[in-house]
């Protein structure tokens, strides 16, 4: 249901280490099998003078997802992938972290911020265990990376745990309503409601007939709202993305017709309190 790449086939699995929680020995083996598909879009991201996000690449002017100007501040991307995010908070003049499941998908970030001449720190490693001391960073933002792929139980009170007192934490990712819009097959969204909205967490896309994939999480709101609030985050935005009205055809499994009517992306904009 997630991004999942260009439509590749089942990935090759590698052995990773076995001490790791199942899906994040799932997603690493995934992201590696899946990683060449990405470079021709990391390619494509980097190159952007301004922002675009998610899968219907709304521009920044309009979500005002980051900062204008980030000098001086030290900012993490939990699940950065090809490390375009993080680009472009260098840009803007933050120090960057950038960490990421697939050493695949580093090895391409890596040779993308020497050709664009911009310096990240990269991590190989998992965004639920960051090897981070406690108040680091002044932002922290996800797309697409922890934002679905880390269990929010963990990932949430650990990106708390990196943030200074008063910092903020961007996620965007999959809106439920599109998850359970989608046929159990794994088939592109619909207008029916296919599996349930209460008790909404792991979603396992292994064995689905169409585009299968990895180990997804996702909640319902109310269990957002009550995790931010056990964490020690107060919400300061809530965004519900729209598909825009010249969009046509579908991206991954989302039909653009039926993203114009429902939401198929959420954002989250959180401060850690003081």
């Amino acid at each position: 249901m997630g991004l999942s790449g260009d439509k590749a086939g089942t990935p090759n699995r590698r052995r990773s280490p076995s001490h790791l929680p199942e899906h994040v020995r799932e997603n690493r083996a995934y992201w590696d099998g899946v990683a060449s598909d990405w470079v021709r879009a990391g390619e494509r991201s980097w190159k952007q003078e301004h922002p675009t996000w998610g899968i219907w690449a709304i521009p920044e002017s309009q979500l005002n997802l980051l900062p204008t100007d980030m000098t001086d501040t030290a900012a993490i991307e939990l699940g950065c992938g090809t490390g375009y995010v993080s680009g472009w908070m260098a840009r803007r003049g933050a120090e960057v972290v950038g960490i990421d499941n697939s050493s695949d998908q580093l090895r391409t970030a890596e040779r993308l911020m020497t050709e664009h001449g911009v310096k990240l720190s990269l991590i190989h490693g998992n965004a639920e265990t960051v090897p981070y001391p406690d108040g680091s960073f002044d932002f922290a933002i996800s797309e697409y990376g922890a934002a679905i792929w880390c269990d929010p139980e963990i990932w949430i009170p650990e990106a708390h745990r990196l943030l200074k007192p008063g910092a903020t934490l961007t996620f965007l990712g999959t809106h439920p309503m599109a998850i359970v819009a989608t046929p159990m097959n794994g088939a592109e969204v619909d207008d029916r409601l296919h599996r349930p909205y209460f008790g909404l967490r792991k979603l396992d896309w292994r064995n689905v007939e169409v585009d299968p994939g990895g180990i997804e999480f996702n909640l319902t709101q109310s269990a957002w709202l009550g995790l931010f609030r056990k964490t020690g985050f107060e919400v300061i935005n809530y965004l519900e993305l729209q598909a825009p009205v010249n969009v046509v055809g579908s991206k991954f499994t989302i039909p653009g017709k039926w993203a114009k009517n429902w939401p198929s992306e959420q954002v989250w904009q959180l401060r850690k309190h003081g």
